[in-house]
């Protein structure tokens, strides 16, 4: 035919046609709302976290066609999940973000292919794998958009789940929600090793406002259902921030602490801070008044690498603090008391976060650093009916089962069933000389231990005060020093240098563990 193309010129500027109006996303208004709302879109998130220049784009042109009777291209509808692999920090990982200026993020069959997709290619490749979560949850008429049909097909192997699961098995997945996170979505975002919210922009809700108004008569906005001043508290997210700069910058220095999967060693960094750096407030960071607390996060800034302690869950399980940082340059997890809430005690909330802390770091290969100060279980009715016993037990489980060093710095209390938690198999345990140990605190244990004593005496007050310093002298960590019940009893100043050459001593350990997914046992 005459007018026949002698190549293939029309086809590939067809390609550059689709992949031209999905860049252009929902639209100038669509993104003009985006940004007046104080939120990026996802190209510009992706920008924004990866390295400069590195991100490759897959499935960029994967959407709707809609063509004119003579097979021409007059509309593009594009699928609103953009993926693809990208550098952050240097090291390759596979990035996927929603686009909310895209109906809304409302996934389509393509949409939730590309997430799959992604998940696989995280998976295969053996690479963190990053989501940027907007979207809402799912439609009555499910991701075909056909009136009349809905439901999954229960009969093929389901893949979404399976492969989430997998995915945690073996790399960093790391989520942010940016924006409303509803329904499936807000599922993807809790199932992953760090996730963070911004406030006021984003909310993470199981259903909207409209289902539950529906479901249960309550009406309350999107924010009062699920915004960060709920989730702070919540455990759903790890760390809430203020805006997305900020939740772009957290994910960046989660990920510098791990491995790219869980086949690997994390990786060396330079920081530059002396090993032999010895801190003189640690001498008298511990009050001699055992009644009075003390900001652990001031020894645990002291012993670490300046600048490189990265909290996980502020505002949840206050009475435990957990996080990463680095020690002379090696990624180790950290662990500790917080007396200043509920007196440090283990309560329910803080043996569930401390039992996800403890597999992260067991799972990616970070020795556990644990500062001490543990006066056991909480107690009381609101212990009983959260059912703290169990939840501890369940963190004391994920304890013994954890196959990377430990490291146990006991500062000043341990006490109970509870201590055990700080301690994994096989731990390197230094005291300071305020350490003090036993079964029960003193106050508690005297009062349990000699009430009628107490009661009888002339003076109960004089008597309990009495007993009191007489069990604290035996709980006395010098005496198990001495018969090597601590494998030593040290300076405070000392922590980090004693700390540095711990670290060298376990390196050939670390190299010979055995490396891959984690698994164990039923736990209570």
């Amino acid at each position: 035919m005459a007018d026949e193309p002698e190549d293939w010129s029309p086809e590939v500027a067809a390609i550059e046609r689709r992949r031209a109006l999905a860049l252009e996303m929902g639209g100038a208004d669509q993104v003009e709302r985006q940004r007046a709302a104080g939120k990026l879109t996802v190209r510009e998130r992706i920008d924004a976290l990866c390295d400069k220049g590195s991100f490759r784009e897959r499935g960029g042109i994967s959407g709707v066609s809609q063509l004119d009777d003579a097979g021409e291209l007059v509309g593009f509808s594009p699928a609103n999940v953009v993926l693809g692999t990208a550098l952050i920090e240097g090291r390759q990982a596979v990035v996927c973000g929603d686009d909310f200026t895209l109906r809304g993020a409302a996934y389509t069959p393509a949409s939730l292919r590309k997430g799959q997709y992604a998940e696989m290619l995280a998976i295969r490749t053996r690479v963190p794998f990053v989501r940027l979560l907007e979207a809402g949850g799912a439609s009555v008429v499910g991701a075909t958009g056909t009136r009349g049909r809905s439901g999954y097909d229960l009969v093929l192997q389901e893949l979404m789940n399976p492969l989430a699961a997998q995915a945690m098995a073996t790399v960093p997945v790391v989520c942010a929600a940016l924006g409303p996170v509803a329904g499936f979505p807000a599922g993807r975002l809790v199932a992953s090793h760090f996730s963070v919210m911004t406030k006021g922009t984003a909310q993470v809700l199981t259903g909207g406002p409209a289902l539950v108004e529906r479901a249960q008569g309550d009406t309350a906005t999107k924010e009062e259902l699920g915004g960060a001043q709920v989730h702070a508290r919540s455990g759903v997210v790890d760390n809430v921030v203020e805006d997305e700069v900020e939740a772009l910058r957290a994910m960046r220095r989660f990920l510098s602490h791990l491995p790219s999967s869980v086949y690997e060693r994390p990786p060396r960094v330079d920081t530059g801070d002396p090993r032999d750096r010895a801190d003189p407030s640690l001498l008298s960071l511990v009050p001699r008044n055992r009644r009075r607390a003390f900001k652990v996060r001031r020894a645990i800034e002291a012993v670490v690498d300046r600048g490189s302690f990265f909290e996980l869950g502020t505002g949840y399980g206050r009475s435990q603090v957990t996080g990463l940082a680095h020690v002379n340059g090696e990624s180790v997890g950290v662990l500790a008391n917080d007396g200043y809430h509920d007196g440090g005690a283990m309560t329910a909330a803080g043996a569930r976060k401390v039992r996800r802390f403890i597999e992260l770091c067991d799972g990616f290969g970070l020795p556990v650093v644990s500062f001490v100060d543990e006066p056991g279980f909480a107690i009381g009715r609101q212990a009983e009916q959260e059912a703290t016993i169990r939840f501890g037990m369940e963190a004391l489980f994920a304890a013994l089962q954890s196959t990377v060093p430990w490291y146990a710095v006991l500062m000043r209390k341990s006490f109970g069933v509870a201590q055990g938690i700080h301690y994994g198999p096989g731990a390197t345990v230094v005291a300071w000389p305020s350490a003090e140990s036993g079964a029960l605190p003193v106050e508690g244990g005297v009062a349990l231990a000699y009430r009628r004593e107490i009661e009888e005496a002339e003076d109960p007050d004089l008597r309990r005060r009495q007993l009191e310093d007489e069990i604290a002298a035996a709980q006395s960590v010098f005496p198990r020093a001495e018969d090597f019940g601590v494998h030593d009893l040290i300076d405070p100043r000392q922590t980090r240098p004693m700390l540095c050459d711990w670290l060298e001593e376990v390196a050939p350990q670390l190299d010979a563990r055995e490396r891959g997914p984690r698994r164990y046992s039923m736990r209570p």
